[in-house]
């Protein structure tokens, strides 16, 4: 077990600990301004719902991303560990950019095209330290560090396309960002590490991530082409092959610690929501309904978040000296997540048979700053003082 010491500047000694923590506060902050601008009580810049997806993924999860990825990639390669001063420069340009777009989004259109671009030039850094990291390794095992890696270039382009939605060129970035980056950086890591974590003895599916990285991209493709029926049948196709995997696996979900129950759930719900999503996505086509994009939202929330959850939390107390299990108030933590995804899939159903029930947006939003200030209270003395719980 890994015993920490305990420098004047703990908070900042390991690299998980700044991006996980300012991660959450942005969590909250981004998710303020979208309900407020939303629901009409506060005008922004751009796009409110251009805010909203490049707020979460760029901002917000790419912070998550970022520590967590910066803390295994190293052991993935076998690699030497990440320096205090790289890992530093990229969270302070990271900060900047956090704050001009946030302010930006708000005041003034130029801060948030400063914003932009220190956030694009941020992003940039994490890929050329896990490239010079991937370069210099010497180990046989590079199939899963390069999958990861691949997703984050992937997570550049995505960035560089959302700049030029911003500029008002007419592009739509978020299919793009979301399942070629959020989602495939999050299954990339989850493959390798849940059935590790598991302690499954299947063999190695080499194949299984470049399968479902082609998946994906056929998915966008689809998608930027209007081929609803097209795009469905590939996303049911894509959960099926994922479930024939995790099956394979025999993850034992009954007999599992309560942590890795919430990394197995994780798993679930990209299953659910290829397959469900793709049945309302085909309603949409069919019969001209708006589920107000609730594929979209269940791999965000119920697979990426939740993920994200149990990996954060996990890292967090295993990193701090402390048995990473969840405890009960850390279930609770996840509780809510669970509440916040089944309250935006009523959500969405309710809007696509066209009834007016709004007040379940407003739920689900708040449950999901509830979420984040809970986890915040919880495990925020741990990520800056090696708190014992």
């Amino acid at each position: 077990m890994f015993t920490p010491t305990k420098p004047k500047n703990y908070f900042l000694s390991q690299v998980h600990q700044p991006f996980f923590l300012f991660g959450v506060i942005y969590a909250v902050v981004v998710m303020l301004l979208f309900m407020l601008s939303y629901k009409g009580i506060l005008t922004l810049r751009v796009d409110t719902l251009s805010f909203h997806s490049y707020s979460l993924i760029y901002v917000v999860f790419t912070q998550f991303f970022t520590g967590f990825i910066f803390t295994t990639f190293p052991r993935f390669t076998q690699g030497e560990v990440i320096g205090q001063k790289s890992y530093m420069r990229v969270f302070i340009i990271h900060q900047a950019g956090s704050l001009l777009f946030v302010l930006g989004s708000v005041y003034s259109i130029y801060m948030l095209y400063g914003g932009l671009f220190f956030l694009f030039f941020a992003n940039s850094m994490i890929v050329n330290i896990l490239q010079k990291i991937y370069m210099q390794s010497h180990t046989s095992l590079r199939s899963d560090p390069r999958w990861i890696l691949v997703g984050f270039y992937f997570g550049v382009f995505g960035h560089f396309l959302f700049i030029l939605s911003f500029l008002q060129l007419g592009v739509n970035a978020a299919p793009f960002a979301l399942n070629l980056y959020l989602v495939f950086v999050t299954f990339s890591v989850a493959q390798r590490m849940v059935p590790f974590f598991s302690h499954s003895f299947a063999p190695k599916n080499e194949n299984f991530a470049p399968i479902v990285f082609i998946g994906l991209l056929l998915k966008v493709v689809a998608n930027y082409l209007s081929l609803v029926y097209v795009e469905s049948i590939i996303d049911i196709a894509l959960g099926l092959y994922i479930g024939y995997e995790i099956k394979r696996w025999k993850l034992g979900f009954k007999n599992g610690a309560a942590i890795l129950k919430i990394l197995h759930l994780s798993l679930y719900w990209l299953l659910v929501s290829l397959i469900l999503g793709a049945v309302f996505h085909l309603l949409e086509g069919v019969f001209g309904l708006n589920f107000m994009q609730m594929q979209v939202h269940l791999l965000a929330l119920g697979f990426v978040t939740t993920m994200l959850i149990g990996f954060g939390t996990r890292v967090t107390l295993g990193h701090s000296g402390q048995p990473p299990h969840a405890d009960g108030i850390t279930l609770k933590i996840f509780y809510i997540l669970q509440a916040v995804v089944i309250g935006r899939i009523i959500f969405s159903i309710a809007m696509g048979a066209q009834t007016q029930m709004f007040w379940l947006f407003d739920l689900s939003s708040a449950l999901w700053l509830v979420l984040f200030v809970f986890w915040a209270l919880r495990f925020g003395p741990v990520l800056t003082r090696a708190k014992k719980l």
